[in-house]
């Protein structure tokens, strides 16, 4: 566990500014709206020559009953537990609150190693506030401009004894991280006895993204995999806003799961935070690897779901379907067989897709997920030798030949499958503008059948060929 740091403090103060400063990405949604953050979100933290992990909380809210504003002040006390150093953070501007005294009060209770940071003091409208910062009892306030960049050597300041102190004490864990950090590589020898360097994907966290509709049950559904509530769910729509990334591991492979906002059509969408967190959550299917839809059960693959489901494959993603809520369907196997027949008439492209049923309130049936996902992953990582490729083609087109362009035969020359992830095969042809859709569809579907790549995109372009006679054209 590396050094960490959790940003604290009364709503609209700026702690998702501060993060995404201090991770170098704006990585956290931010607007003037207060509570905009909700479930507490992790991230590499860098200043100077610090490195460590930062989490930034939801607004610290004086509730104690079973509301949203409850639920989220409870993962600020987790984030808290689990912090070395607490930053926390006033508007200096605004001076001190009722609020911010009180939860001064909070902290010192806790008995937490407590920095005092007065953000916005990129004027003179802030001395008022950070001279009332003092009578808060948690030391000298350190001032600076968490939007703007001034002060922030005040930060490094406050966070550098803490820090110096702790990489004392954990020496040797630091130097096995070092050791783990190191990018490998592999070398793979192609069967014209070609090498090529190659990321080892092998060691790194696999990434697989949890995407859906609002209210589909993506937050419990991770929680019950994780065994702890780590994120915030209930009956509320719309609870989840920020993507959340969080570590996981199943039978010693890494996994990142990336919980993501759910999105609702565009048109439906008229709130500023809503269209930040849906962006936020079409990042997570461009950089994940895997991506697993989630549907309720009770209302299948709806024309959202299909539209999530295409930005899915169109970026190359391997997906999944996820049937949530289970356990409150009756007729099973009429409900497969609709959802069977919705995407074989809307998912064309891509045959085989696996679907997982499950009940993510008990568990049931999450077993079977990660199985199908692994399967999946190497599915998506396939790889065909081009000698292979080149037979399997003069078969198909001795079998199905091209059809003729202009009163003249259409040739495929050569095959090569160009990078997996998704597989991505290229033809040379002598006209390449020439040859129909259809046929290569045709070709795409034969490919996926013959060498068993099922449930992932495959993409099949043409280049045009080299004519060895053309030079002689050119002297003439």
């Amino acid at each position: 566990m590396p050094f960490t740091v959790a940003i604290v403090g009364r709503p609209n103060v700026g702690k998702s500014t501060l993060f995404n400063r201090l991770v170098g990405k704006k990585l956290a949604i931010v607007d003037d709206t207060p509570g905009v953050t909700r479930d507490r979100r992790e991230g590499t933290g860098r200043i100077g020559d610090l490195d460590f992990k930062v989490i930034d909380t939801a607004g610290l809210e004086e509730a104690f009953d079973d509301s949203l504003e409850a639920r989220m002040r409870e993962q600020t006390e987790l984030a808290l537990d689990e912090a070395d150093m607490t930053l926390f953070m006033i508007d200096a501007r605004a001076g001190v609150t009722p609020l911010d005294e009180h939860f001064a009060d909070w902290l010192r209770e806790r008995n937490k190693d407590v920095v005092l940071l007065a953000n916005k003091c990129e004027g003179n409208k802030a001395d008022n506030g950070i001279y009332e910062a003092y009578g808060l009892g948690l030391g000298d306030p350190y001032p600076f401009s968490a939007e703007h960049g001034v002060g922030m050597s005040n930060v490094y300041d406050a966070l550098q004894p803490a820090y110096d102190k702790w990489c004392e004490d954990n020496a040797e864990l630091l130097e096995e991280e070092k050791l783990l950090a190191q990018v490998q590589t592999r070398t793979i020898i192609t069967e014209d006895g070609e090498e090529i360097e190659e990321q080892d994907f092998s060691k790194s966290p696999l990434q697989v993204a949890i995407v859906g509709r609002p209210n589909v049950g993506k937050s419990t559904l991770i929680n019950q995999l994780l065994g702890t509530e780590r994120l915030l769910t209930g009956p509320e729509a719309g609870i989840t806003r920020d993507s959340i990334a969080l570590d996981y591991e199943v039978d010693g492979r890494k996994i990142k799961l990336i919980d993501t906002a759910g999105m609702r059509r565009r048109t439906k969408v008229n709130e500023k935070v809503e269209t930040l967190s849906a962006a936020d959550s079409r990042r997570a299917i461009r950089f994940a690897q895997i991506v697993c839809l989630v549907l309720d059960s009770n209302v299948m693959l709806e024309k959202q779901d299909l539209v999530i489901a295409k930005e899915t494959i169109d970026e190359g993603r391997a997906l999944v379907i996820v049937c949530n809520k289970w356990d409150d369907v009756k007729n099973r196997k009429e409900v497969l067989q609709k959802l069977s027949d919705r995407m074989e008439t809307s998912m064309p492209q891509v045959r085989g897709i696996p679907v997982i049923t499950l009940s993510a309130k008990t568990g049931k049936g999450t077993d079977r997920l990660f199985p199908a996902i692994f399967d999946l992953y190497e599915s998506w990582n396939a790889r065909v030798p081009t000698g292979q490729l080149n037979r399997w083609l003069e078969q198909m087109t001795e079998m199905h030949p091209p059809p003729l362009s202009s009163g003249r035969r259409l040739r495929l020359r050569y095959m090569t499958q160009a990078k997996t992830r998704p597989p991505t095969f290229v033809i040379f042809a002598n006209k390449p503008g020439d040859l129909p859709g259809s046929y290569l569809r045709y070709l795409s579907n034969s490919i996926r059948e013959d060498f068993d790549i099922q449930g992932v995109p495959i993409r099949v372009m043409l280049r045009k060929g080299d004519n060895p006679y053309e030079h002689k054209k050119k002297k003439r």
